[in-house]
């Protein structure tokens, strides 16, 4: 843990805060007013832990001020608890101290009303949406001042850091909730010191095991893995001295991996402790960037480098600004991280968007922000913002190229179809094909670090409705429905024309351009507005037309024809129905029906092939599928090896108009339970629900479904 968060965890004390906050801020007439009225309002208030409550906003503050010097910053890290739980209001706060203060301990204050003041069990059921509610709200009320999330950040790491004394269902709770809503914010904004503490606090009480299984290793190790990192220090200083580098103007730092992220490594690759490559790794600092890759030449001459785990974030930074060469070194039969950079560089990484905060006559410089007001227009579903969200901000990310040299930070896993929408919305939607590194592939190729990636574009938008869930970017899922609704309404307005003008046709041809109709995207969807429709245009012909007309229309009823699965209303004789085998549409998919002689020609409603009939007006037919179409599954339960068992689950079956049609019924020796194959058909396409039937009754091992609509 960094030195300056141990000395926080230390003090629980007031003259102890008030000493760190006066050693690492400047204390200014109106700061110390403030320290004294924090001291004031909460008299008498306590921690669950037993120290003074208003050692706690002290605390806070001074995390604040390690990380940010601005005045208000630390005077709202002081009041941000006031206006919750003392009898001072904001109005207050205001007059005191003024808009600027006031506004961000609002922003607090929101922040804090939004969590439910009793902790959901961890396992409930709610934990992710309100985790989820959390995250959404606290980022939407930041909008306004990112500040206000700083401070947040610096409250929930000293709540944290004394979490001890709280109940252990709320250490885990709280812990979860640190893990799933903070760390990604902080990781956002770039406070590395941050996010790498409340990840290994929220380990230790989420995984004690795993957390102490990786403590005994690095005690247990530590005095080798010190004279390990000694040499390889002194060896590089002796390097770097040989080439011409002041010693004096070169900082290099040792460190080993904090807990979570060895945790996460050892996850990911299903390795053992001892085998996590980069567990050891220096630092070096130096003045400029040139500096940096002239080590960085050094270094690769002196010792062995894996090239593939080299990354240059210096000259293409991450999106929330940090800088560092990343490589990894052979050296004494041991593998070594080295991370280069510049101390300014250093401050970026450390302290995030707080070491962007300059002031020029009081106004406020910042790093771009788009990123946080774009979320108050995101998803309106709660948890679906909250997944897409926590993709963006807390993914590792790799570095990819355009053919002009242009750079892209996409998440890890990205594809090259990600990749095209990262370029411009309409590359996304016009894309073809796409060539990386200069060989065809797949638009769903995934990338690696330094792929060059061109792709190639129609001049029309192409949904591809089925690859929502094969891309990794927020963007290109959230273009991908859009597009896909945007096709699903042009298909649906379009059908309902080719399905009126078919009904007509023995009258006269494209009756709807001579007759104007309302809402023609609900013809397709609904029999009883198709058949409202035909009506009303019936009514303005026989108007216009007479007897001649209302005999002609008499004649061509509309007729139900029923095949097997499927229903079509048509005033033409209809003779048959068919499946064309470019779609592939299966039970309860959205379908469509052409009209091909005396034959319907069935289509999944977002066939491309369909797309180009239905553009092209081709007749088309009203269908659906049956609502008694009877849909095919089979299971393997588990029974008890008792008698009756298998006669009482096939009338429990019959209950819901199953159709049995065969049992397979066998039993392991010497088994007190009994195995059964069975396969039936019921009138319900909802497999989730059927299987939840089966489970009141019987242990199913095994549920699928058997049949689409081609078994027919």
């Amino acid at each position: 843990m960094d030195p300056f968060i141990q000395k926080i965890e230390s003090i629980n004390n007031i003259d102890d805060a008030v000493s760190l906050l006066q050693n690492e801020a400047s204390i200014t007439p109106k700061l110390q007013e403030i320290v004294d009225f924090t001291i004031q309002a909460h008299e008498g208030q306590f921690r669950k832990s037993g120290e003074p409550y208003c050692v706690h906003p002290i605390l806070v503050a001074s995390i604040a001020s390690h990380f940010s010097n601005e005045e208000d910053i630390i005077a709202t890290a002081l009041l941000h608890d006031v206006v919750e739980d003392t009898k001072y209001d904001l109005d207050f706060v205001k007059n005191k101290w003024g808009e600027d203060i006031a506004h961000m301990v609002d922003g607090l204050t929101k922040i804090d009303e939004i969590r439910e003041h009793e902790l959901i069990p961890s396992s409930s059921n709610k934990k992710l949406l309100s985790s989820a509610m959390t995250f959404r709200k606290m980022l939407i009320a930041s909008i306004d001042d990112v500040r206000v999330l700083v401070v947040k950040l610096c409250d929930r790491l000293h709540n944290m850091l004394t979490l001890a004394a709280l109940p252990a269902n709320k250490q885990l709770r709280i812990a979860e909730e640190t893990l799933v809503v903070y760390v990604p914010i902080a990781h956002r904004l770039g406070i590395s010191t941050v996010k790498n503490t409340l990840e290994d606090l929220a380990f230790f009480y989420i995984y004690p095991e795993e957390y102490k299984r990786i403590d005994d290793f690095i005690k247990e190790h530590q005095h080798a893995i010190q004279l390990t990192f000694n040499k390889f220090i002194s060896s590089t200083k002796n390097l770097l001295e040989k080439n011409g580098f002041d010693l004096n103007k070169v900082q290099i730092f040792s460190r080993i991996k904090h807990y979570y992220s060895i945790y996460l490594k050892m996850q990911r690759k299903g390795v053992s402790m001892d085998e996590v490559l980069d567990l050891f790794a220096i630092r070096i600092l130096v003045d400029n960037d040139i500096d940096c890759y002239k080590i960085l030449g050094f270094l690769h001459l002196e010792y062995k480098p894996l090239i593939s785990r080299f990354k240059d974030y210096v000259s293409t930074p991450k999106e929330n600004g940090y800088q560092t060469i990343h490589t990894t070194v052979f050296y004494n039969s041991k593998i070594y991280e080295v991370q280069i950079r510049t101390f300014e560089m250093n401050k970026v990484a450390e302290y995030g968007i707080a070491a962007h905060w300059m002031y020029k006559s009081g106004a406020k410089q910042q790093p771009n922000l788009n990123w946080l007001k774009s979320l108050e227009y995101s998803n309106d579903n709660i948890e679906e913002f909250y997944a897409d969200t926590k993709e963006d901000l807390y993914s590792e990310e790799i570095v990819v190229y355009s053919p002009h040299g242009d750079t892209f930070n996409l998440p890890r896993g990205s594809t090259a179809y990600d990749f095209a929408y990262a370029v411009h919305t309409d590359v996304g939607k016009n894309a073809i094909e796409c060539y990386i590194n200069k060989v065809k592939k797949p638009l769903l190729t995934e990338l690696h670090s330094s792929d060059i990636v061109a792709i190639k574009t129609v001049d029309y938008a192409i949904p591809r409705c089925s690859w929502n869930d094969m891309v990794k970017t927020n963007r290109a899922k959230k273009q991908i429905r859009l597009l896909c609704s945007q096709r699903q309404k042009e298909i649906d307005e379009l059908s309902g024309r080719n399905i009126v003008n078919t009904v007509f046709s023995k009258y006269i041809k494209n009756i709807t351009s001579i007759i104007k109709t309302d809402s023609l995207h609900k013809i397709p969807q609904i029999l009883d507005y198709f058949k409202h429709v035909k009506h009303q245009i019936e009514k303005k012909i026989i108007k216009e037309q007479g007897f001649v007309a209302r005999f002609k229309i008499y004649t061509s009823k509309i007729k139900k024809h029923k095949f097997d699965n499927i229903l079509i209303y048509s005033n033409f004789s209809i003779n048959s129905v068919s499946f064309d085998h470019c779609c592939h549409p299966k039970f309860a998919d959205e379908i469509v029906a052409f009209k091909d002689g005396n034959k319907a020609l069935i289509h999944h409603k977002m066939c491309d092939k369909a797309y180009k009939k239905i553009m092209s007006t081709d007749d088309m037919l009203f269908c659906k599928w049956t609502k008694d179409t009877l849909y095919h599954y089979k299971m393997v339960v588990s029974l008890p090896n008792t008698k009756g068992e298998l006669a009482r689950l096939l009338s429990y079956m019959s209950q819901y108009e199953g159709y049995i049609l065969s049992v397979d019924y066998g039993r392991e020796k010497h088994s007190y339970r009994q195995y059964c194959d069975i396969e039936f058909e019921v009138n319900n396409s909802n497999i989730e629900e059927v299987r939840r039937i089966i489970e009141k009754k019987a242990k199913v091992i095994e549920f699928f479904s058997k049949k689409d609509a081609y078994n027919k």
